[in-house]
């Protein structure tokens, strides 16, 4: 698989989605439904998801990694969230579907606008083996004083394409313990006592990262994320795991089995929800299990509603995946500042080389893939110049590939995986001369950045409670930015991956995860201003104890990521002496740790790049 991309934008025609809208609706007359819903999830629940299930894409055009079609006979609409809002409105325009901006003032929630628009016992399609149970509960309390009818078994869009690709069973391999830190006996014996605890005989897990932490394994199923379409049922004295034949090699079958790990076929899980004992006990996360999935489940067995105990357990990295972490940053800082010295140099040429932002996204690369036990990007590469750098998941495959000029910003954001972790950065690189408004707009960036990288607190806290260190100083200046300020980050799994995570505000309304040791988190606050450029600079950080006091545990955090940030972008009469003191610590920490991996031309650039304002 291309791992720089994983599907190519297409260059169909925006009369090629008013087709398929128009056959979708023909479709939803003929099976009696009066609105349809298509939701980004795979089976499973995940961010991303493999080419299969991308029927969300397949009928609006919009290439995203987060958003909710929703059809009716009249009209359509696109619910995303503010990183993709300039994005679906350039791909969403001549389609016939309308852009709805969530989050935005009169923009109407999926559940509330389908009570407003659907008559009384109206009927509401969907394929249910996308539609998580958390969802679906309150789409029925929503509507149900409208005496709603629910249709989950129709996969419409499936229907209409011809040339969808195959359902994906790539290979499985196992994570050495020397990475995974906790064999998967004790992973499994901790998982049971999480059970006890909850009086839950039987355990159903349907998140796939999860499963792939629990049994130290990972998969090739979803571009960028090594995890494999799977299930798992855990009981007290046995583990079945419900995954394709042609996945698992004979080695990993055998050792999996050696730890009381019982291998089925991945459909079996529905059959066999169906026989489970009368009157057990099932734990299990509404929030990651489809419907189809719970509907198969007797109504005699008692379940256990929570998240599932792995969630947090794989949160906190143990000391092995913590060590390993700090190795995966050091390797992949070298192949950031490798690059970023060879763009500098590069853009000091006269005439200007040829270079667009692909040309970045495939440099970087190439000094990735130089570094041992490096696998693949942990998600699609965002290289945006220039106005592009507003668009906060800008794609450079999308057909607006631009040529890089000796002035503005390029943002970079990208990651990899690694066998010792994941890895997730952001740098606004300068290339030429820069305006006051633009150094003082990355200045701004910069100092929350490293505010919130400094923060000393007192243990309880989520990110609700740091979330203002990172944007008070670009709320100085009377500006915002429409994202999360921080996300949590898997061992070589999800470069999003909860609980933690650090934000102005819970959709659910609730506080948040609490900041445990060993968590890592992203710090990447930012400014994009529409038609003229964006600035993100993120940094991941590690949850680490400080001193314990008669007021209690104090926390802190350690940078992770080890890239010096634009020197020249840089203007230091705007920071606080507290703040430059900060940033020369930092810069004196990435010298240490790179230059002893750079050569003589690029180290000395470093040594300049780095040396104390």
């Amino acid at each position: 698989m291309d791992r720089i991309k994983s599907t190519q934008q297409t260059s169909l025609s925006k009369a090629v989605f008013r087709a398929r809208l128009a056959a979708l609706r023909e479709k939803m007359s003929a099976c009696g439904i009066d609105a349809y819903l298509i939701v980004t999830d795979d089976f499973h629940a995940s961010e991303y998801v493999g080419d299969y299930f991308k029927c969300r894409e397949f009928i609006s055009g919009f290439t995203g990694s987060a958003g909710t079609l929703v059809v009716t006979a009249d009209e359509a609409g696109l619910w995303t969230d503010g990183r993709y809002f300039l994005q679906a409105r350039d791909q969403l325009e001549g389609t016939g579907i309308r852009l709805r901006k969530m989050g935005e003032k009169d923009v109407p929630s999926i559940p509330v606008y389908l009570k407003e628009v659907l008559p009384e016992g109206a009927c509401l399609g969907y394929d249910g083996r996308t539609i998580n149970g958390a969802y679906a509960a309150k789409l029925k309390a929503a509507l149900e004083d409208k005496r709603i009818r629910f249709q989950g078994d129709q996969d419409l869009a499936g229907q209409l394409w011809e040339d969808r690709p195959e359902f994906p069973a790539g290979p499985i391999w196992l994570l050495d313990e020397k990475y995974a830190g906790k064999s998967r006996k004790d992973k499994l014996s901790q998982l049971r006592e999480c059970m006890k605890e909850a009086k839950a005989e039987y355990h159903l897990l349907a998140s796939l990262d999860d499963i792939a932490w629990l049994y130290n394994f990972r998969g090739e199923d979803i571009a960028f994320t090594p995890a494999a379409l799977s299930y798992t049922l855990v009981g007290a004295d046995r583990a079945l795991l419900y995954i394709s034949p042609r996945a698992v090699p004979d080695e990993v079958r055998k050792a999996l089995e050696s730890d009381g790990i019982e291998l089925r076929p991945y459909l079996q899980i529905y059959d066999d929800m169906g026989h489970l004992p009368e009157g057990s006990s099932l734990m299990l996360d509404e929030a990651t299990v489809n419907v189809a999935l719970l509907s198969a489940i007797p109504e005699n067995v008692r379940k256990v509603i929570k998240p599932n105990p792995t969630r947090l357990a794989k949160a906190i990295k143990n000391p092995v995946e913590m060590d390993n972490i700090r190795k995966a940053h050091i390797k992949d800082g070298v192949a950031v500042t490798r690059l970023i010295y060879w763009l500098k140099q590069e853009m000091n040429q006269c005439p200007l080389p040829e270079i667009t932002e692909l040309t970045i996204c495939r440099k970087l690369e190439e000094f990735r893939t130089q570094a041992e036990d490096y696998l693949y990007q942990s998600f699609s590469p965002i290289a945006a110049y220039g106005e592009h750098g507003a668009i906060i998941h800008y794609d450079p495959e999308n057909g607006t590939d631009a040529p890089l000029r000796a002035e503005s910003f390029l943002l970079l954001d990208t990651g990899g995986q690694y066998l010792q972790g994941t890895t997730d950065i952001t740098r606004t690189i300068s290339l030429g001369k820069l305006t006051g408004e633009q150094k003082r707009n990355y200045t701004a960036v910069l100092r929350g950045n490293l505010n919130l990288a400094s923060a000393h607190f007192l243990h309880g806290c989520t990110g609700l409670n740091l979330d203002y260190l990172a944007r008070e100083p670009l709320w100085e200046l009377g500006l915002d930015y429409n994202h999360g300020t921080g996300h949590g980050v898997g061992y070589l799994l999800n470069v999003h991956e909860g609980p933690n995570g650090i934000r102005l505000k819970e959709n659910d309304g609730s506080r948040g995860a609490v900041f445990e040791e060993g968590m890592v988190t992203s710090d990447e606050p930012g400014v994009y201003l529409e038609g003229k450029y964006g600035i993100r600079l993120e940094n991941l950080i590690l949850c680490q104890k400080a001193e314990k006091t008669d007021f209690g545990q104090f926390m802190r955090f350690e940078t992770l990521t080890l890239v010096p940030y634009d020197r020249a972008a840089i203007d230091p009469e705007l920071m606080s002496e507290r703040e430059l003191a900060r940033l020369n610590v930092y810069h004196a920490r990435v010298y240490e740790a790179i230059s002893p991996y750079l050569p003589g031309r690029e180290k000395a650039w470093l040594a300049e790049e780095t040396k104390p304002f």
